[in-house]
This record gives C-alpha cells, structure tokens and sequence, in this order.
C-alpha cells in the first residue's frame, strides 16, 4: 500500500503564503503610476477607423513644427476630458463628492470612447468634454482590468464626431517621433511631443497583470493623460497612454503606451459583451520560487502552487486541489502545476502568456506534483467569471 505523502508547513511558513502574494503584486507594481488623475475629495455595429486624417500633410513636406500643429489640430477635437465622480458617506453620515479626470480617444460615429479601465474604476457617474461647454453624460459599456482598457459611450452631436484612427503598433521602430494629447492635471487638450524610447516593455495593470509589449516615450505624460492617445505622425493612434515611471510622481521622461494591437483586439469584445472573454482554470496561485524566496520549504524548486480552486471552475472539475488541512489541523500541500502542455509554468505572468493563446473549451495537459510524484490531469479551459459592464448614472 503506498504511503501518502502529507507536507506538513509550519506556522510561519502559512503565514508567508497567506502574504506572499500581496508582497509579491506590490513590489512589482510600486514602480509604476497610473496616470489617470487621482480621486480629490469634495452586439457592435463599430468599425474601427484606420484611414489618416486628410487634412494632415505628408511629413516629408512640411516642417516638423507644422506636422505637430497640423496633428494637434485635426485631432484634438476627438480626445476626450473624462470626469469620473464617486460618493461616500463619511463618520457624520454625509455624501462626500469625489473626482478624478482622466483621458480617452473617439473611435467612431457611434460616440464610442476608448480610455484606460484605471480612470473609470470605481465611478459612479462619468461625464466627457470634447470642448467648448458642452458636457455629454458617459456609460461604460465595458471594461477590462488585465489590460487596463475601457470603452465609454456618448450620445453623438448632430454635427458628428472627431474620430481618431487606429495605426499600426506592429511596425514602430525606437527614435520614431510620437504626439501625446490629453489633461493632465485637468489642463484641457495639451499637446506634448516626444519619440519611442523603447519598445515591447512589461508593465503592470493595477490588478498585477503583466500587460506585454507596452510603449515607452519621454513625450511628457502626467496625471490626467490616462486614456489619451499617443499618435505617430500621420495623425494615427499607435498607443494608449497609460503609465509613468517616476520616484517623485510627476513626469521625468519614461512614460508608457499600451500598443494599440491590443486595443484592437480586446475593443470589439467590450463593446460586444462588456468584458473579454478569455479561458480561465480557476485557481489562485502562488509562484514557488517567490515563496521559496519567502522562506517557505516546498518539495519542488519551481512551479504554481494552487492555495484553492475556484467552485465549478476548470480545475476544481478536473479534480486539481489547493491546500488543506488534516484531522489534526496541519496544512497539507496541495497540487503544485509545473507545466501546461508542456510549456514550464513558474509563476503568474507564465500562466496567463499560456492563457492568452487558448481558447474557451480548449483541454490542455496540466502536469503536477501531488503526494510526491508527478502526475498528468486533462484540464478543459472555462471562460472566467467576471462582469464589468455597468452604467454609471446618479
């Protein structure tokens, strides 16, 4: 009869895990700010634009000075003042006000607004200016916290709407001159004008999901300039700027864009169903190595040890297991995922590059550890459960 293997973790081991991954999300996002300004107290029918505005010159003939001013003035009218309020009651039992503005893009007649997911987290009522007094009350009509995206919409104007067109992230290259337009610090429509200081750089999306491929420019970016657009010299949008590296928290020439190859791809979905629909196998995980560098002795040197399942998710139908306790009390070690078709799984961002290229209803391979020995489990990839569609209004 073989022997269960139960791997007893001791209290301060528990107590490591229970606030690894906490310490491990805030180490790796502390860098980075959002720059959506911060709160202060008191079935589609949209076809994505990608022809270049007509009344921009071709670069090659004019000035670079004309070229920014030929850019600011066609598009400027399609960048979005977003003013996002929520309430709160304080001790006393009144209503507290709270703002935050950020920035947003009009991507087509229908009045949709592309913006980052960080600047309308948490509102409660959300209101667009595209200049002069007129203010337009905003719905979100989708959201995804992964990759910091959201999609508002507007009733349109008779007189139509300024639409920023899509460009190409694909084929930018470092040096290239960029434009970034938007508010920050609420000063309406600024202009400021950089280049592409690097490409295909990680960041962090305030959930700690790694966004890939980010664009980085020291064209000036501050609080406020969250959702706008960052626009290559044709006019076209290349990125949505999102994120700013600084140790004092204003501007010091390293700014982020998410790559509008993404936007391209995850839009369609919000405006469509409100959310992306991505596979998901239901766990919460922590890396071993990150725990091992926490202190906690593991019987394997790398890999995702599952803490629980989700109820009805992919792994719990699957049969996987997270930590439990025995009769006595002690902890019993769980299931440790160490590769997914093949592909080494060590940490969060593994998982979810491995997610991104699956499909809902595909059955992957999970290889783990469990009781001493390596096993293999057939996995079937559930969508995962969660909604961001809403419509702030009060």
């Amino acid at each position: 009869m073989a022997q269960k293997v139960v791997y007893q973790l001791s209290a301060r081991q528990i107590l490591v895990i229970a606030l690894a991954s906490a310490l491990i999300a805030a180490g790796t996002v502390a860098l980075f700010i959002n720059v959506g300004g911060s709160w202060r107290s008191g079935g589609s029918n949209s076809v994505l634009a990608e022809d270049a505005p007509r009344d921009i010159s071709n670069p090659a003939n004019v000035t670079d000075e004309q070229n920014s001013i030929e850019v600011y003035k066609s598009l400027s009218p399609g960048v979005a003042f977003i003013t996002a309020t929520s309430y709160t009651q304080n001790f006393w039992g009144d209503v507290e006000e709270g703002k935050g503005s950020g920035s947003g893009s009009v991507i087509d007649p229908q009045g949709h607004i592309v913006t980052n997911y960080h600047v309308i987290e948490g509102a409660e009522k959300l209101t667009v200016s595209l200049g002069g007094d007129k203010v337009y009350p905003a719905k979100v009509i989708g959201g995804d916290p992964d990759t910091d995206l959201a999609v508002l919409q507007i009733t349109p104007p008779q007189q139509g709407l300024t639409i920023v067109p899509f460009g190409d992230s694909d084929k930018l290259t470092v040096g290239q001159k960029v434009l970034a337009i938007g508010n920050p610090f609420g000063l309406d429509r600024t202009l400021t004008t950089g280049i592409i200081s690097g490409l295909q750089r990680p960041i962090r999306a305030r959930n700690g999901r790694t966004i890939e491929g980010a664009i980085q420019t020291d064209a000036s970016i501050n609080p406020g300039n969250s959702g706008g657009p960052l626009l290559d010299k044709f006019g076209k949008m290349i990125g949505i700027n999102s994120q700013i590296l600084s140790p004092a928290g204003g501007s010091v020439g390293v700014g982020f864009a998410i790559p509008v190859s993404i936007a391209k791809r995850i839009i369609p979905q919000l405006i469509e169903f409100g959310q992306v629909r991505r596979p998901n196998i239901g766990i919460v995980p922590y890396s071993v190595s990150q725990l091992r560098d926490q202190g906690v002795r593991l019987p394997v040197e790398n890999g995702l040890l599952i803490r629980n399942v989700t109820p009805n998710g992919a792994a719990s139908r699957s049969g996987l297991r997270g930590l439990s306790q025995d009769n006595s009390g002690e902890v019993v070690l769980g299931d440790i995922i160490l590769t997914l078709d093949g592909q080494t799984i060590n940490d969060s961002d593994d998982l979810y590059r491995f997610l991104d290229k699956k499909q809902i209803g595909d059955t992957v391979q999970a290889e783990v550890f469990r009781e001493g020995k390596k096993m293999t489990i057939p996995l079937k990839l559930l969508p995962t459960q969660n909604s961001t569609r809403q419509t702030p209004q009060r």
